[in-house]
């Protein structure tokens, strides 16, 4: 019902969601030392972003890889990271969720692909989904790429995603600005947080 609904046309107004994708995160991969210290920076700045998100009353959902832990739930995810200390144990004492707020664990890099997401979305009767977390060309590109597939509006703050190498960063920005019409105007850079995004007016090419 949902998805037909933002298929029909442009809403005069947007309901967004934040997604904080994969921040819950070990570090124990090839050019995880140095996705590190650039995901801690994203996160102070996307826990900012959060809170200005929760006084507005918008939805936060946690997406995160399980890191083939099948057996593990999030709560389990977090207690691992808390563990490991350093940047890990930083971001996820940063950014644990509220009480109440969504969680989903998925096997692959979007969030979309064998998890419930688009169900909970169409549910909350999302409009607009803005993309937060690591890395920007990977788990936020391929996520941001289902996402404009099922027509939603894109923020994905620059300032509130990392990738290992910033070169990483700015080349997943400008592409995702190009091809997948996103607004990827850093939270740093006015009150981005209130308003509808530039982005609204879809790409009607295909």
């Amino acid at each position: 019902m949902r998805a037909q609904a933002r298929k029909s046309g442009t809403p005069a107004r947007r309901r967004r969601a934040l997604l904080l994708i994969d921040f819950m995160n070990p570090f124990d991969f090839d050019g995880g030392a140095a996705l590190a210290p650039r995901a801690l920076m994203a996160a102070r700045r996307t826990a900012r972003l959060r809170e200005k998100m929760r006084a507005a009353h918008v939805p936060v959902v946690y997406a995160n890889d399980n890191f083939g832990r099948w057996e593990a739930d999030f709560a389990a995810v977090i207690a691992h990271c808390r563990r490991q200390g350093g940047a890990s144990a930083q971001i996820a004492n940063l950014l644990a969720p509220a009480p109440g707020e969504r969680s989903i664990l998925k096997p692959r890099h979007s969030a979309f692909f064998g998890t419930p997401l688009e169900f909970l979305l169409d549910e909350l009767r999302i409009d607009e989904l803005v993309l937060t977390g690591i890395a920007a060309d990977s788990c936020i590109m391929f996520t941001a790429h289902d996402a404009y597939l099922r027509k939603y509006a894109l923020w994905v703050p620059g300032d509130c995603v990392a990738s290992e190498q910033d070169a990483y960063r700015r080349a997943a920005l400008a592409y995702m600005t190009r091809t997948l019409k996103a607004d990827v105007t850093p939270v740093g850079h006015g009150s981005r947080a209130g308003r509808v995004p530039p982005s609204a007016a879809r790409d009607r090419r295909c």
